[in-house]
Parts: C-alpha cells; structure tokens; sequence
C-alpha cells in the first residue's frame, strides 16, 4: 500500500461518522412532524400537501405515512383514519408520497367530497414572447393531471415538436372564421400582427362542469377578453429573470426571423407593462419551480372558491351573450 509521508493512513481513509445516519433521521422526523403541524393548524392545506407529496415523494410530505397525514386533518380521530384507509384501499404503512394513480385519484375524490367550499376555478397563464410560458404549462400537464388545459386553435404552423390536439389545434383561416362567427371562442386575438389564437369555449365549460380546474396559456389581449367576460378568472403573469434573459430565450430558439424578433420584442414591453392587470407574477428562473407556483395559486384559488355572483358556467355564459368578435 503506498502511503502519503504527509500524511497518516487514518487521515487517508476517514472514519466514518456513525451518528450522521441518526442526526439525518431525525431532522427528517423533524421536517415531518412540521407539515403535520401545518396541516393541523391550517397553514397548510390537505391538497396542497398531497399534490406535493406525489410531485416529490422524497420530501418531508411524501414521506409522511397516509396514516399520518389523515390523522393530522382536523376531525379525523384514529377510528375514522382506519376507517377511511380501508375504504380507499391503502395500507397503513403506505407513504403518501407512494401513492399509486388509482390510490391518488381515490384521495383526490375524497379530498373534494369532504371539502364542499373548494371550486374549480378558471386560471389564465399569460406573458411576454419566449418567457417560457408553453413550457411551463406543458411542466403542469405532464406531472399535474388533475388540472385541465384547454387546446388553443391557431393559424399558425405547427413549430418542431408540437403536436396537433396536444399542443395546439392547428386550423385553415377560413375554419377559424368559421368558429369565430359561430361563437366558439371564449376569446381570441391576433398575436403578432400576425397568426390567430383562440380558446375553444365548450372545452373549458365541460372541464368546469365536471368539477376541474382549467389553466389557459394564452395572450395578453386574451387575458384581458377573459377578465372581462369571466371576472372570477384568476390572471398570473409570468415574467423572465431580466430583460436580457428574455432576449437570449427568443434569439436561442430559432423558430423567428430577426424582423420578427424585433416586433415580438416591441410587443414585449407593452405586455411587461401590463403586470398590474394581474392578480400575481411568477418570475420563470427555473421550469419546474414555476410550474409547481402555478398549481399553488391555482390550489389556493380553489380553495376561496367562486364570488357570490360569479361562478364557472356564469362566466362562459357571458361570453357567449356578448357578441362574436371581441
């Protein structure tokens, strides 16, 4: 064996620390019993810890045991847990975070049966060009099912990786004239000086109805259609980092000409202008971290529920007695 004359062979070969495992454990422990007490003190709410429980099963929330996370809602006494667990067909060593897609959607239900003031609400993700906004929404499709989002038409091509009915609807000019002048939309614009986008209205009316929240990734003069038609619609603008980085995004993904670029770029401004109009703004650092924001405002919209005179069909309802074209 050769040896460092520097130094000893213990220093070579560190002894490992045999109470690291335990202090780890128990600063786990720790992180747990602090959700719990959230949970207890309505701090936090029961969704809002299971959504994150099944996005990051390693975390404090995902590692709490079903059993744990049920006893620490208000009411829920241990005969009622067990009760429940057995109904929902989930062990009690289960960890929340190990959910299966049935077990999650069985306590997803229930969530929802024992939560009458929770609405499905209509939310709308708007920003500048290339802030990252279909990236974002597409983040929330693929790792939070539970909320729906409407396929926008547009008259534009399709850019590479898009898929037809996933990403977009992509239609004819004249199919779109057709929906317009037979009130399909529950609003749309021309972007750009250029392609059409419209949200298709039954699309959002159905997911409603059926007790699901719906994102909407759309414009800025789309967001200002659906705020007045839809005032209990809840508005989140997502900005860049800077204005530089906003810049790099849109040079970086190729898909403009620079003449194009020059005009989105001019758009731009007016639209981070606009940030008051919203009811929040979520900066677009980091994908994953924006994404999980965006289902945060949405849970927390949900868990207000409607105005007194508004509702879900209400205001897709006053779209549609408002005339064709916006």
């Amino acid at each position: 064996m050769t040896v460092d004359r520097g130094r000893s062979v213990v220093d070579q070969h560190p002894v490992p620390d045999p109470g690291a495992a335990g202090r780890a454990a128990i600063e786990a422990r720790r992180a747990r019993a602090a959700v719990k007490r959230a949970i207890a003190a309505g701090q936090r709410g029961p969704r809002d810890v299971a959504e994150r429980a099944w996005q990051e099963p390693e975390s404090p929330e995902g590692r709490l045991r079903v059993e744990e996370y049920l006893g620490s809602l208000r009411g829920m006494g241990p005969k009622r847990v067990e009760t429940l667990m057995a109904g929902l067909a989930i062990a009690r060593a289960k960890r929340l975070g190990g959910l299966g897609g049935l077990q999650r959607e069985r306590v997803r239900g229930w969530l929802d049966a024992v939560d009458p003031s929770r609405r499905p609400r209509l939310i709308v993700l708007a920003g500048p060009t290339a802030v990252g906004k279909g990236t974002v929404a597409q983040y929330v499709r693929e790792h939070f099912p539970q909320i729906r989002q409407s396929v926008s038409a547009t008259t534009r091509g399709p850019r590479p990786g898009e898929i037809d009915g996933v990403h977009y609807a992509f239609v004819s000019d004249a199919d779109f004239d057709r929906m317009v002048d037979e009130g399909e939309f529950l609003e749309w614009a021309k972007v750009h000086n250029q392609s059409r986008y419209g949200t298709p209205r039954s699309s959002v009316q159905a997911a409603l109805d059926e007790g699901s929240s719906v994102l909407l990734e759309i414009d800025l003069q789309g967001a200002r259609q659906v705020r007045e038609s839809f005032p209990d619609a809840v508005l989140l603008f997502l900005a860049p980092p800077s204005w530089d980085e906003l810049v790099r995004r849109l040079v970086g993904r190729g898909t403009e000409t620079e003449d194009e670029r020059e005009r989105r770029l001019e758009t731009a401004k007016v639209e981070l202008a606009s940030q008051p109009e919203f009811d929040g703004t979520i900066v677009n650092t980091d994908v994953a971290e924006a994404a999980r924001e965006v289902v945060e405002r949405i849970l927390a919209a949900e868990a207000e529920g409607p105005g007194p005179e508004t509702g879900p069909g209400a205001g897709v309802a006053a779209t549609a007695r408002r005339g064709r074209r916006p």
